[in-house]
């Protein structure tokens, strides 16, 4: 009876190790949709906020613009001593970096899953927002991206994703009536870098050109670290374009706007908010942005909003030691929203302040914030630009 007991011990033992192996050398896959994060804090504490964008790689510029405006805000908000479900909360900022690459920006966002942020801002391109967008709705987590225009963002059927800004169908046509209207571009060539933003603002343009009883002559397309562009404005020139539009980011469109010159086109230059930056200058240089390039921010503020937009650009380079470059107000705002709608809730849990959260009504720096059925700022407005002794100018600010 104690042989056949030890035997039954032993055989126990052997099936338990066996079972402990066979997890062990199984293959670790990767998870189609995460599960849901556990809930941040409900009742004060530290409440985890993150933040992803650019911070390296050619648009590093404006990531670091995008998260200092974040930070600004955090600062604000521990300094107000608010307090949740009767605790005081303490905000703390988890900042990521995508490099606006789409594969970097899902592994960030998984990155803040796992952290248990309780909401996050960002990220900066269409192009990280939108698959990252998909990790954060399968964990519960809302997302403001502060600056991602390509409309698709919103158009998903997820609950909790909100953008801060007016999208690309508006920005574009906007765009492409101007350029045919007021510039009085009879021949219209359009580049984009084919990525998420550039294409889907290109794709805007083109047909806001046309409706507006334009001729595209020539659509081409580089990629967005690229920095020889002769090829493609060889082959433009010979069609004679009043207008070269370009979807893409700054750091491209600098360079762009350099062999423009070298090969001696004339035409006006235009692009979205993306190139629409305040180192658009440095980077094109000798002075070629001047009266040559109109472009538009997916944001504006007019009247009486002009005063806080200015007092938040002073305190933002007293803080920084740099100018705004174009989304910083935007992520202030969207980080404010975010915690306006936990203070109302009365929880930093997701599922009870994203109700709160889509019935926003707040009064920012960027104007007055309030979000329809989408997710999709209501009223959002549009400022066109111009570049005079190398300053960006505004020109008019549409809705």
């Amino acid at each position: 009876m104690q042989l056949n007991l030890k035997l039954a011990v032993i055989a126990a033992a052997v099936a338990l190790a066996a079972c402990g192996k066979k997890e062990e050398a199984a293959p670790v896959a990767a998870p189609a949709a995460a599960p849901a994060a556990a809930p941040a804090p409900a009742t004060g504490g530290v409440i985890k906020i993150g933040h992803v964008g650019p911070t390296s790689g050619a648009i590093a510029h404006l990531g670091k613009d995008n998260e200092n405006g974040a930070k600004m805000a955090i600062e604000e908000l521990n300094a107000a001593g608010l307090t949740i479900n009767g605790q005081p909360a303490k905000f703390e900022l988890l900042a990521e970096d995508d490099a606006a690459d789409p594969k970097q920006g899902t592994a960030a966002a998984q990155k803040l899953v796992d952290a248990k942020v309780a909401g996050v801002i960002g990220h900066l391109n269409s192009g990280t927002t939108i698959p990252a967008s998909q990790i954060y709705n399968d964990a519960g987590i809302p997302q403001i991206s502060p600056s991602a225009t390509n409309p698709k963002f919103t158009r998903q059927g997820f609950p909790g994703v909100f953008r801060m800004v007016a999208d690309d169908v508006h920005l574009g046509g906007t765009l492409g009536k101007y350029a045919v209207e007021t510039l009085k571009g009879k021949n219209v060539a359009v580049i984009d870098d084919r990525t998420a933003y550039g294409q889907g603002v290109a794709d805007e343009f083109e047909k806001g050109v046309i409706a507006a009883g334009g001729k595209v002559v020539g659509r081409e397309f580089t990629n967005d670290k690229a920095t020889d562009f002769n090829a493609i404005l060889t082959t433009l020139k010979a069609k004679k374009p009043d207008v070269v539009f370009f979807g893409g980011m700054d750091a491209v469109a600098g360079p762009m706007l350099k062999q423009m010159k070298a090969l001696g086109i004339k035409a006006k230059f235009m692009g979205g908010d993306g190139i629409c930056t305040t180192e658009l200058s440095k980077l094109a240089g000798d002075g070629m942005a001047d009266e040559q390039v109109f472009c538009a921010e997916a944001g504006g503020v007019e009247g009486e909003q002009k005063a806080g937009m200015e007092k938040f650009r002073a305190d933002f380079k007293t803080k920084f030691g740099t100018e705004v470059q174009v989304y910083a107000p935007y992520v202030y705002d969207a980080v404010k929203v975010m915690v306006n709608a936990m203070v109302t809730a009365n929880s930093s849990d997701p599922v009870k302040y994203l109700p709160a959260l889509k019935a926003t009504n707040y009064k920012g720096v960027t104007g007055n914030i309030a979000f329809d059925e989408k997710g999709d700022i209501k009223n959002g407005a549009l400022t066109l630009m111009t570049y005079k002794g190398g300053v960006r100018t505004a020109i008019a600010v549409i809705r």
